[in-house]
């Protein structure tokens, strides 16, 4: 899942533009970011997750500066100051580095629909540092949405077993926590520090920083990756994840969010788990438990209170 740094401002649907076409869009949006873990799961069965995050960013680098090359034109890539090219370095480092690694190495011991809903609490946990660092303030509905999704996320990482909570914390589960609080940082440093970017401008030098911090550290897994790892099915996933599951959702995205306002626009996001597990059940087999639909439901009802009340 890849969002930009920066929100645009939101503003009425131009002028003859498809209400409909909109909303059809932003609809598809979380299936395809739902979609971006059963993606991960086969690659990462096939590809070390330095190899796997470089090649995933190399196609969703090449994917955004063609967005750019249509709204903005290239020469904008040119145009950021000092401040804003160390803040896209420092976002490259977290949600794109940081999180992939993560990502990656989560989905290589845990199903995709588990993972899925683990990562629901991205809002959650970013709201949680803002409040702690920024001194944001959160109301009562939005403290009691906190509270639903992370019992929402025991239940499921527990299996339904509170109590065990200790046993149930694998390399998995820890792997895709780090992930969510490296996006979270990478939301609120986005927030801080580029102002005046567009979104596809600030996560495109992003994806570039991210990329080649990957590729260095993929360097190592040289030795060890084979000609016979880039099954059909592992290149489908990496196009599909840089193309489809990064560029095309973010452009989606923002879209809605510069169209409708954020207000019905993140409400979208409540879906992205929903996808991960039906797409998980569907094409991988996976099982779905009572824990896992009961916890899941939990998490993803709180994580609506988080992003529908403001204040």
């Amino acid at each position: 899942m890849t969002a930009a740094a920066t929100s645009p401002v939101a503003s009425s649907p131009a002028p003859g533009a498809s209400l409909l076409g909109i909303y059809l869009r932003l609809s598809c949006v979380p299936m395809l970011w739902g979609a971006t873990f059963i993606a991960g799961r086969v690659i990462s069965a096939h590809l070390p997750p330095a190899t796997a995050g470089f090649i995933r960013f190399v196609f969703a680098t090449l994917a955004l500066m063609a967005a750019l090359h249509f709204t903005e034109g290239l020469r904008a890539l040119t145009t950021l100051t000092r401040r804003q090219l160390l803040g896209t370095m420092a976002l490259g480092a977290t949600g794109i580095f940081t999180y992939n690694l993560l990502f990656f190495t989560a989905l290589s011991v845990l199903p995709a629909g588990r993972t899925s809903l683990i990562i629901a609490l991205n809002p959650v946990v970013t709201l949680l540092i803002a409040v702690a660092l920024l001194g944001d303030r959160l109301s009562a509905t939005r403290w009691l949405g906190v509270a639903l999704a992370l019992l929402g996320v025991w239940v499921v990482v527990t299996r339904g077993d509170l109590s065990q909570i200790a046993q149930s914390v694998g390399k998995g589960e820890l792997s895709m926590f780090g992930a969510v609080c490296a996006w979270a940082v990478y939301t609120l440093l986005g927030r801080k520090l580029l102002q005046g970017l567009s979104p596809v401008l600030a996560t495109l030098w992003a994806a570039i920083w991210g990329t080649l911090f990957l590729g260095l550290l993929a360097l190592r897994d040289v030795p060890h990756v084979h000609a016979a790892s880039f099954t059909v099915e592992v290149w489908a996933g990496l196009v599909f994840l840089g193309v489809f599951g990064t560029a095309v959702a973010f452009v989606w995205y923002y879209d809605g969010l510069r169209r409708l306002g954020a207000a019905r626009t993140v409400v979208f996001n409540n879906l992205v788990p929903v996808f991960g597990v039906l797409l998980g059940w569907l094409i991988l087999g996976e099982p779905l438990s009572a824990s896992l639909l009961a916890g899941g439901g939990l998490a993803i009802f709180g994580v609506f209170l988080v992003n529908r009340v403001k204040g």
